[in-house]
């Protein structure tokens, strides 16, 4: 998996001088700001209620009440560490929910975009229509809609786990990598499906390269330490990337 890891990784720098040497800025830019302008307004409005939200579940559940009786200035540490832990989930799930809101939206563009690379590729054109523009929208649906269910219950999961003390630390990264994984999937779908694979195919197949899954999801998420830039630069590099790392790394196109 690690060599994986490693081609996923690359194949973003090989999405950079692709798109350079075959002029698509177009497609990078125009789907990138709408993008970058729904994630600066997802994330706002994260903020401002998730504090909101988890002051009241800890009210009902009584935790707080049972913090002040105790007076322990230890079990208030393991606490306040707890809940930043459950936040951070808190904030991944978040994200993925706007992140398959997105893939539905941008469906169509990214569909194209990875068909347009393997297209140049394989220096041979795939006859775009509007059934099968619809068909790969209302796939790209359904894979949304499995995927976050599938999160959902990992995520509650590890929701859970966020709130036994020391155990509990470890779930925010188990979080990050299932989010990785789940976002690397709807990118490298887009491929599996102009190869005429079922779902459930897809699923098999991309299971068996869950490195290049998780490696495509991770870069994806590191650019948004870049404001703005990597916000809108995000989403396309990781389609083209994943077009990318489905062929061999050394393979120059």
């Amino acid at each position: 998996m690690l060599k994986e890891l490693v081609i996923a990784v690359q194949a973003y720098f090989r999405a950079h001088r692709f798109i350079q040497r075959h002029k698509l800025w177009k497609w990078i830019l125009i789907p990138g700001f709408i993008y970058a302008v729904m994630f600066f307004a997802g994330i706002w409005l994260f903020w401002t209620s998730s504090g909101t939200f988890l002051d009241w579940l800890l009210n009902v559940v009584g935790i707080k009440r049972w913090l002040d009786a105790m007076n322990n200035s230890f079990l208030n540490f393991l606490f306040i560490f707890g809940t930043i832990m459950f936040q951070l989930i808190l904030m991944f799930f978040y994200f993925s929910l706007f992140k398959y809101l997105f893939l539905i939206v941008g469906s169509p563009v990214f569909a194209y975009l990875s068909e347009k690379v393997e297209s140049i590729i394989e220096r041979k054109e795939y006859p775009i229509t509007i059934g099968q523009l619809l068909k790969d929208i209302l796939r790209g649906v359904k894979l949304a809609l499995r995927n976050t269910v599938w999160q959902t219950v990992y995520t509650v999961s590890l929701l859970l786990l966020a709130l036994v003390p020391v155990a509990g630390w470890i779930s925010p990264l188990i979080a990050f990598m299932v989010e990785c994984y789940y976002y690397g999937f709807s990118m490298m779908d887009y491929s599996a499906e102009r190869h005429k694979l079922t779902p459930s195919q897809s699923v098999a197949f991309i299971s068996q390269r869950r490195g290049l899954a998780i490696g495509n999801g991770m870069v994806f998420y590191l650019m948004h330490l870049l404001p703005v830039l990597g916000w809108v630069l995000a989403p396309a590099y990781a389609v083209i990337a994943a077009t990318l790392s489905l062929y061999h790394q050394n393979d120059e196109p």
